[in-house]
C-alpha cells in the first residue's frame, strides 16, 4: 500500500491499548538500533515484509513517538555522481562544499566503460573527496575493460598510494550494452565477465567491497524489472551467479522516463514517491531468496527523468524535483538503504546537474536541508494525503523532523509528539520562496498546528 494513502486508524481512546501493538509492529518490521554504518563494517539488513504505511494511533495527524528508536540512518544517503565530464566550476565550489555531500561515485555513468581511467584522475578524485570529507567509490570498466586493468587500478589506488578506497563497482548499466553496441550481450556473458574482474580485484586487495550489478532501471516486481534478450532476469541471474562475491547490491532508478513525450508533470512526481519503499522491499526479498543472506542496497544513480530536458513543468531543474527528491530520500532512509547517488552533480548543458555553470538547481538545496537531519531513526507516521514525515535523533541530542508537503496548496497539519516535551524548534524550509533557508523559531508543543506551503520541505530541530 502506498505510504501516503489515507487509511482507517484507531481512535485516541483505542490508543490506550493499541500503543503496545504499534510498538511491536514497528520493532518487528525494522532493524535493530545497533547497526554500524562504518566503512569497514557495512550494516546487516533484514527483509521487510511490506511497505504499508506505518501504523499511526491518531487519524488526520502527523505523529511522532520519541521513545521508539528504529536504528541508524546511513550517512551515505546524500551522495551524487562526479567525474571528468561533471566538473564543478571553481567559482561554485563554496556552494558545493556547503551542500554537505557524503559520497561520490566516480567516474560516473558511461565514462566508466571507456576503460581509460588514469592514475592522475584517481589522485585528483581522492583529493576532491577529501575536501568534502566524503566517501569515494570507484567504478572500473567492464566493456572495454579487463581483469588486469581493474586489478592494476586497485593496486595503484590502495597498495601504492594507500588511499584505502573500500567500495568499487564494475561497469555501468550492462543492461544497455546490447542496445548500445549492437552486439549480443546477455546475463550469461555479463556474469562471467563481472566475476572474472571481481576476483582479480579482490586478489589484489581482499579488503575491498564490490558493488553491482548497476542495472539501468529497477522495478517493484518481477513484471517490471529487466530481462535479457532470452528472457532471463538480470538481477536474479546476477544474485545466483555472483551473490557470493558482491558486497553491496546496486541499481539505478529514473522512474519517469518518457521517450518522445512531453515533460514530466508535478502530479506525476507526486504520485511517484509512493513506489520507492516497494523498490527496496522487492530487491531485499530477492537477495534473501537467492543469496541466502542479507546485503546492503545502494541506488547509485537516481533522478526523476534521465533525459537531458530542462525548463519544463517538473523537469529535474525545478523545485518540484527538489521536493520529490527530499521525499525519496526520506523513504530510502526509512527502508535502511546504504547509499544513494543523485545523478548528477554538474553538467554544462542539461537539466540533470545540481550545477549548470554558475546556476544552482533547487535540488542542491535538498542536500542542504538534510544536513540538519539526525542519524537515528525515530517512529513517525502520517495519514494525511501527500504529506509525509520523517524523524531522527541527532548526535547533539536534538530531535529533527522533516515534513514534506507534495500538495499544490498550503496545508495546515496537526503534529503530535509523544515521549518528550518540547517548546520550540529551529526551522529551515525549501519552497518557492526559501532555498533551505532558516524561517526562525517555531512553537512546538505536544499538539501543534503547522502551516506547510505548497510543494515544500521543512526541517524542524527541537532541543529538549
Amino acid at each position: 500500500m502506498a505510504t501516503n494513502q489515507v487509511k482507517q486508524h484507531p481512535s485516541s481512546k483505542q490508543f490506550l491499548w493499541s500503543k503496545p501493538i504499534v510498538l511491536w509492529l514497528v520493532l518487528s518490521l525494522t532493524l535493530s538500533a545497533c547497526q554500524d554504518f562504518s566503512l569497514s563494517n557495512p550494516p546487516a539488513f533484514f527483509p521487510t515484509a511490506t511497505a504499508t504505511q506505518q501504523p499511526t494511533p491518531f487519524p488526520d495527524t502527523l505523529y511522532i513517538d520519541t521513545d521508539i528508536r528504529l536504528g541508524k540512518i546511513s550517512p551515505y544517503l546524500y551522495g551524487t555522481n562526479y567525474g571528468p565530464a561533471q566538473a564543478i566550476p571553481l567559482r561554485m565550489m563554496p556552494q558545493a562544499l556547503e551542500a554537505g555531500f557524503t559520497a561520490f561515485r566516480f567516474p560516473g555513468g558511461a565514462w566508466t566503460d571507456r576503460g581509460d581511467l588514469s592514475p592522475l584522475q584517481i589522485d585528483q578524485f581522492i583529493e576532491f573527496c577529501r575536501q568534502f570529507n566524503a566517501l569515494p567509490t570507484i567504478s572500473v570498466a567492464l566493456r572495454n575493460g579487463s581483469p588486469e586493468m581493474a586489478a592494476e587500478l586497485v593496486r595503484y589506488t590502495n597498495l601504492e598510494q594507500g588511499y584505502q578506497v573500500e567500495y568499487w563497482s564494475i561497469g555501468n548499466e550492462p543492461t544497455l550494452y546490447e542496445r548500445d553496441t549492437g552486439e549480443p550481450y546477455d546475463t550469461v556473458r555479463f556474469n562471467q565477465e563481472w566475476r572474472a574482474i571481481a576476483l582479480a580485484m579482490k586478489a589484489v586487495d581482499p579488503t575491498i567491497k564490490i558493488m553491482g550489478p548497476e542495472l539501468h532501471q529497477w522495478g517493484t516486481s518481477a513484471e517490471s524489472t529487466l530481462r535479457d534478450s532470452s528472457g532471463r532476469d538480470w538481477m536474479i541471474e546476477f544474485l545466483k551467479e555472483n551473490g557470493d562475491l558482491v558486497d553491496v547490491v546496486t541499481v539505478h532508478r529514473y522512474p519517469l522516463w518518457k521517450p518522445f513525450a512531453d515533460s514530466v508533470t508535478s502530479s506525476e512526481l507526486r504520485e511517484n514517491t509512493q513506489e520507492w519503499e516497494d523498490l527496496v522491499i522487492y530487491l531485499r526479498q530477492l537477495i534473501h531468496e537467492h543469496v541466502g543472506r542479507d546485503l546492503p542496497i545502494a541506488f547509485t544513480e537516481v533522478n526523476s527523468d534521465p533525459r537531458s530536458v530542462m525548463m519544463g513543468e517538473a523537469t529535474p531543474d525545478t523545485l518540484y524535483n527538489a521536493i520529490w527528491y527530499a521525499d525519496v530520500l526520506g523513504k530510502l532512509g526509512r527502508q535502511d538503504v546504504f547509499m544513494v547517488n543523485q545523478w548528477v552533480v554538474s553538467q554544462p548543458t542539461t537539466g540533470l546537474g545540481l550545477f549548470m555553470g554558475g546556476t544552482i538547481r533547487p535540488t542542491l538545496y535538498t542536500f542542504s536541508l538534510y544536513k540538519h537531519f539526525g542519524n537515528e531513526q525515530v517512529y513517525a507516521s502520517s495519514d494525511l494525503e501527500y504529506i509525509n514525515i520523517y524523524a531522527a535523533w541527532r548526535e547533539d541530542g536534538a530531535l529533527s523532523i522533516i515534513i514534506i508537503n507534495l500538495n499544490d496548496e498550503q496545508k495546515n497539519a496537526p503534529l503530535r509528539i509523544d515521549g518528550m516535551r518540547f517548546e520550540a524548534a529551529e526551522a529551515w524550509r525549501l519552497d518557492a520562496t526559501h532555498q533551505a533557508a532558516p524561517i526562525g523559531s517555531i512553537p512546538i508543543g505536544q499538539d501543534t498546528i503547522l502551516s506547510l506551503p505548497a510543494w515544500s520541505a521543512t526541517i524542524y530541530v527541537l532541543h529538549p
